[in-house]
């Protein structure tokens, strides 16, 4: 009896008011609040671990990651086969708790914000009400005649893993996600008085007319309803009463706010109202609700327009997600989730495929975010049965968010078409609807969402009659789709005038922490690694280069021109944003020298803000930076543009010396002499304490020896790459202070000339010529991957890049330390070490057997690091060149998921994901020295500058 007291005692505790006692609605939390904040329940599970018993769980949660049940995956039923039966459990769930004596005459029901999947309530040993079917729906009982005051009240809840509703499974179950059991997200009370306002609906038009339903529950006295509007100030902007008659259930309210601040992604200003239910000058019930202005219209043949302007949406496919809890999240990860959103300058989210928490609506109407909200359905569709209750419930939970922008009924085949018309029964607004699908012929309302379709299909899509705005796009599996591609694919959407915009799937990796095994992370193999960020929201490098490609302040300028005078032209890609409303800094920098141990990134030397006139949306103008006049005698210029709420849109870097102009800095000359010897076998090169062997008959690079660090394994190059050579003739000989041996060829390289320097400088000039498109062309070495702790270089980075995703790597002194992180494996490490880094102008090579350092006089160089697959492996991964560590002229492009073979068919996804066109001759000089003393990880006391401080 004291523990059940004690209990009754801590649950009144936790009694939550939303305002004055007695007048407005009061919650009393049965569970916790979220997955840091939770209750423990008695419980019993029918089936897998833990089960057969009595035990206790953490109220909301999932409860495979409670350590009960068994998992399954949404596709499991395609990868075991035609007789896998997903795990039918049950979770019986047993929780006391106290009424407080002050609600005696209350109308008492009890909430269920999520609860997977069929759930049904007991109160004091009473049904309280009809099984509720359907997983990601909030839905309610009114108790108020089932509960006892004055002592314990025993809520029992029966949550069924599979649903009895064969159409409720197929559209929740049966789908490509984790599928869980449990009471996800919270439970609780809600005390209103006998007389109430049972819920609100506000359309509120970007002209100020402003319509509102209330709806009124047990009314006898109560005769009148007074809402007052007030602004983000506090200020009271209109007040509207209408009378009100017994037993009426539902109220309009109309007005008309002069001038109001408008709702958009750019600008999120929301005001509120609070409504009062009044009996003569007396409030009987009060509650309040945000709102935003804002006029949504589908303008069929032409586009999406937001308060009159057309808009396009850079969005991204969110399922709520977080790897030890599951679907249960806290506000903390909804508020990362819609930041990290914002800061790949996305302006759009598509709910998929189901209803997210409220606090992440809530969100995305305070920070700015246009919201598709969808009823589940992921590729087979509710029966209208089972549908018509979930879309009311979908509906009446969200009808005031000024985020959501669209109703999505289901998912690509997922969608009754007999519920279209639910939507509006509910929506005082009459949003839009639409159909997500997969096939050509499905579009609902003037929009065609057709997904993944390629570019060049996208561009005949493009130039139909309907809108165009794909709710799935460049699935981003295996490193590719996301970023890669998204280049070709934004500009043409961007200049389309029927294109709505599209998003892309997905942004999360879902790997789950397994509790049945050792926690490791499981994404299903294939199933569930289709994110632009891994599980704990790392960073992927299609995360950078979205950031970039969605800015909407555009830069085209790649490089300097011999005549830049500090003048850069803008691109406004804003819709309702002055680009004089954004803050421009720019910086003179100094880059780090290669032998630096201690120095990263850059030295700002000088900087400045610089102003910039009107440049209304989609317009172009120019920004004056005011460099001073010795600009060029600077390494770098940086520029980086914040929006008017503090946040860094982006930051772009130039190079204002060529490496030319860089290698006197530190390629010293030398009075020292080296030598050269020649036998039959081997001409050996010898400066400073650096010796190496070339072997005479393919003049390839067979020993590194320094006097300091005796061998360096780095050898067998140049070994030239989609191309062959013979060795025709040979000669070694000394030329000044320097020993020279010159290869020459028969084939496509043409000549080889080593060249050693008394200090120990080798340098390696070579010309090769390729006629054709060529996924990769240029030289490789060998060199033992398991010997490498790490490279630093200037060049583009930190992350790697592919042909067709460039962006988002700034050129910088950056550092990656060795890792093996191949795409979807875990534990994964961001960036990536292997892979490709471009406009290398020197790279660090930081091994067991000593440091190296490779020099290009060219610009343009990429450098290969090793060899490295996603998922799928090598046969469906972009072919690699020979080799460990390559000097390349040009790299691979990547596809997407979609393509059978993402090599060979990338060039569907755009110009940039073509292969380059090789036909004239290529020449390079190519700088070495070896042998420094390797830098230990665990001594180094600098490290690497963060990319978020980059951007």
């Amino acid at each position: 009896m004291k523990n059940v007291l004690t209990v009754i005692f801590s649950t009144a505790m936790m009694l939550i008011f939303s305002g004055t006692q007695g007048q407005e609605k009061q919650i009393q939390y049965l569970s916790g609040t979220a997955n840091n904040h939770t209750v423990t329940w008695n419980f019993y599970c029918t089936g897998g671990r833990n089960s057969g018993k009595w035990t206790t769980i953490q109220v909301p949660s999932c409860w495979e990651q409670q350590g009960f049940g068994t998992y399954n995956y949404g596709r499991d039923y395609k990868t075991y086969g035609s007789n896998f039966r997903f795990a039918d459990e049950k979770g019986l769930y047993k929780y006391s708790f106290a009424v407080p004596k002050s609600w005696t005459g209350k109308v008492i029901s009890i909430v269920f914000e999520g609860s997977m999947t069929d759930t049904e309530v007991k109160i004091n040993g009473v049904s309280a009400g009809v099984k509720h079917r359907g997983a990601f729906y909030e839905f309610r009982y009114d108790i108020t005649d089932k509960i006892k005051f004055g002592s314990a009240n025993v809520l029992e809840v029966t949550v069924s893993k599979m649903s009895d509703d064969a159409s409720v499974n197929n559209a929740e179950r049966l789908a490509d996600y984790w599928v869980f059991g449990g009471i996800f997200r919270p439970v609780y009370l809600e005390a209103v008085e006998q007389q109430h306002i049972e819920r609100t609906a506000i359309d509120a038009k970007a002209s100020g007319d402003l319509t509102m339903q209330v709806f009124t529950k047990n009314v006898k006295k109560a005769n009148k309803v007074v809402a007052d509007i007030i602004d983000k100030k506090g200020n009271k902007v209109a007040t509207i009463t209408k009378t009100v008659s017994l037993n009426d259930t539902a109220v309009l309210l109309q007005t008309k706010v002069n001038s109001p601040l408008t709702w958009t992604s750019e600008t999120p200003e929301l005001y509120s109202v609070n409504f009062y239910l009044k009996e003569g000058d007396k409030t009987v019930f009060r509650t309040k609700e945000k709102f935003g202005f804002r006029t949504i219209e589908v303008r069929h043949g032409d586009g999406i327009y937001i308060n009159g302007v057309q808009v396009k949406m850079k969005g991204v496919n969110r399922h709520c997600w977080w790897p030890e809890t599951a679907r249960t999240l806290n506000d903390s990860i909804q508020l990362m989730d819609v930041q990290l959103i914002k800061q790949m300058n996305m302006n759009a989210v598509r709910c998929s495929h189901y209803p997210p928490d409220k606090r992440f609506l809530e969100l995305c109407d305070s920070l700015g975010l246009y919201v598709l909200d969808e009823l589940a359905g992921w590729q087979k569709a509710y029966s209208t049965k089972a549908g018509e209750p979930l879309v009311r419930e979908l509906v009446i939970r969200d009808v005031n968010h000024p985020s959501i922008i669209f109703w999505d009924n289901g998912n690509e085949g997922g969608t009754n078409k007999e519920l279209d018309d639910d939507f509006d029964k509910w929506d005082i607004s009459h949003r839009p609807v639409i159909h997500p699908h997969h096939r050509p012929g499905n579009q609902f309302n003037g929009i065609d969402c057709n997904h993944y379709e390629d570019y060049y299909s996208t561009k005949n899509i493009l130039n139909d009659s309907l809108i165009y705005m794909p709710t799935e796009f460049l699935h981003s599996q295996d490193d590719g789709g996301g970023g890669a591609a998204m280049d070709d694919f934004w500009e043409l959407h961007w200049h389309a005038k029927r294109s709505g915009g599209g998003f892309i799937w997905a942004m999360l990796d879902e790997g789950v922490v397994r509790t049945d095994m050792n926690n490791i992370i499981d994404a299903n193999g294939l199933n569930a690694n289709d994110g632009i960020m891994g599980p704990h929201r790392e960073k992927e490098g299609s995360f950078y280069a979205l950031k970039e490609i969605f800015c909407p302040v555009h830069v085209e300028m790649k490089s300097i021109p011999d005549d830049f005078n500090g003048s850069i032209e803008l691109e406004n890609r804003y819709h309702f944003t002055n680009l004089n409303e954004c803050k421009y800094q720019w910086m003179l920098v100094n880059f780090a020298k290669p032998f630096d141990m201690q120095s990263r990134g850059y030295e700002i030397v000088k900087q400045g803000w610089a102003n910039v006139p009107s440049i209304l949306p989609l317009q172009k103008g120019k920004i004056n930076l005011g460099l001073p006049a010795d600009f060029k005698q600077y390494e770098g210029l940086v520029l980086r543009v914040t929006d008017k709420f503090n946040n860094v849109l982006n930051e772009w870097t130039w190079k204002l010396q060529s490496n030319k102009e860089l290698l006197p800095k530190f390629i010293s000359s030398t009075d020292k002499v080296a030598s050269v010897a020649k036998n039959d076998s081997v001409i050996t090169l010898k400066g400073g304490d650096v010796t190496v062997e070339l072997d005479t008959k393919t003049g390839l690079l067979k020993k590194v020896v320094n006097g300091k660090a005796s061998a360096l394994s780095f050898n067998n190059g140049p070994v030239m790459l989609n191309g062959k050579g013979t060795v025709i003739d040979v000669k070694a000989f000394q030329e000044g202070s320097s020993s020279i041996a010159e290869f020459k060829y028969a084939g496509d390289i043409q000549a080889v000339k080593w060249t050693m320097a008394g200090n120990g400088w080798l340098t390696l000039d070579y010309t090769y010529s390729l006629t054709g498109k060529f996924d990769f062309a240029g030289i490789s070495f060998s060199y033992p991957e398991n010997y490498v702790l790490g490279t630093r270089w200037l060049g583009k980075g930190p992350y790697r890049q592919w042909k067709n995703r460039m962006k988002g790597t700034p050129v910088n002194v950056w550092q990656n330390f060795y890792n093996n992180t191949q795409t979807s494996y875990w534990p994964m490490v961001y960036p990536e070490f292997k892979g490709y880094y471009g406009d290398i102008s020197w790279m660090e090579f930081n091994t067991i057997e000593g440091r190296f350092y490779v020099v290009s006089q060219e610009e343009n160089l990429f450098v290969r690091l090793f060899d490295f697959y996603g998922i799928t492996g090598p046969e469906f991964y972009p072919k690699l060149p020979a080799g460990n560590i390559s000097f390349l002229d040009c790299i691979p492009p990547i596809g997407t998921k979609l393509a059978v073979n993402i090599t060979k068919n990338a060039a569907v996804y755009g110009p940039q994901s073509e292969l380059t066109e090789m036909s004239k001759p290529v020449t390079r000089k190519l700088y070495f020295y070896f042998g420094l003393p390797a830098i230990s990880k665990s001594n180094e006391n600098y490290s690497r500058p963060s990319v978020d401080n980059v951007f």
